[in-house]
């Protein structure tokens, strides 16, 4: 979910175009469109569960009711999932694209990737990009301008959403085939806005902090330090060609992590290696960072650690 590192390629830089004259802009309004209706849909889901928890508890029949349907409330609450987590996927993807754009180098409007099934009702955006990296701190600065736009976003839609939220009896979270795993960040942010969770309770995310948990989500997957993903960029750009060192080390735990406690992962490890652990050098791959971009860099890997969520899922 949105990798931008397929783009990093060694094909000549083409010309920069304008906003609106890039090829098949149609096509990215499109995906646009339809991956808005696709997370609606998703989010109605979410939000018949927020707001009749007690009684799908006990009648798990509930969210086909034509009068729970018809609730503007429920319908409120399902945009309100779809605006936010669009808005946190586009300033991700806004963020590489402008960078990318101080850069002068050229790559196509976001291409957003719908998926009407649960749990997000996307896999993303991706961006890519028509020419090569210049520098170390061009990589650097587009890997990373996505993650830190994305998480700008995220944050206040996470405080706002846990505010919102509310806590039930373990009873009434049964009624659910989903749960939700917690990253560090995640559940400092949650102890801090909701507060101490009785034992035998358990948090009931309102839609936005749902949102909000998935933008954390797909932050920390693009920020694994890992081949072509962002977080591998900015390895990359620290560290140069030793960075494959990290890559392997990095790759070994996230296959250990997928064999002993989440095998969900086993997509995602199959997809990383499709594509390759092997970076294409910027063409200056000489140039060091300076001192402020290399903290930033460790800053960017130390949120990795603190937003990932090693089970994100538990049904």
């Amino acid at each position: 979910m949105g990798e931008e590192a397929r783009g990093f390629s060694e094909i000549p830089q083409e010309a920069p175009k304008s906003f609106f004259s890039k090829p098949r802009i149609w096509l990215n309004i499109l995906l646009f469109v339809v991956t808005a209706l696709s997370t609606f849909i998703v989010g109605f889901s979410w939000s018949i569960s927020y707001r009749y928890a007690d009684l799908i508890a006990k009648d798990s029949q509930l969210s086909i009711d034509p009068a729970v349907i018809a609730d503007p409330g429920t319908v409120l609450l399902s945009l309100v999932y779809a605006v936010v987590l669009l808005g946190i996927l586009l300033g991700h993807e806004l963020g590489h694209f402008l960078m990318s754009q101080k850069y002068k180098i050229s790559v196509t409007l976001p291409f957003f990737i719908p998926l009407p099934l649960p749990p997000f009702g996307t896999l993303g955006a991706i961006i890519k990009m028509r020419g090569s990296m210049t520098s170390r701190r061009a990589l650097f600065d587009i890997a990373v301008a996505g993650p830190m736009a994305g998480f700008f976003f995220t944050i206040p839609a996470l405080i706002m959403g846990l505010k919102l939220s509310t806590v039930i009896p373990l009873s009434e979270a049964c009624g659910f085939s989903l749960q939700l795993g917690g990253s560090i960040l995640f559940l400092a942010m949650a102890k801090a806005f909701v507060g101490a969770v009785p034992q035998g309770s358990d948090i009931l995310l309102h839609p936005m902090a749902y949102a909000g948990w998935t933008g954390l989500f797909v932050m920390a997957l693009n920020l694994l330090p890992i081949g072509q993903l962002d977080g591998g960029h900015v390895v990359y750009a620290l560290l140069g060609r030793r960075s494959k060192a990290v890559y392997m080390g990095s790759m070994i735990v996230f296959a250990a992590i997928c064999a002993f406690f989440y095998p969900g992962w086993a997509l995602l490890i199959m997809l990383i290696l499709f594509f390759g652990l092997r970076h294409p050098p910027p063409k200056d791959d000489m140039t060091p960072l300076d001192l402020k971009r290399k903290l930033i860099g460790i800053c960017t890997l130390v949120l990795f650690v603190l937003a990932f969520t090693p089970v994100p899922f538990k049904f």
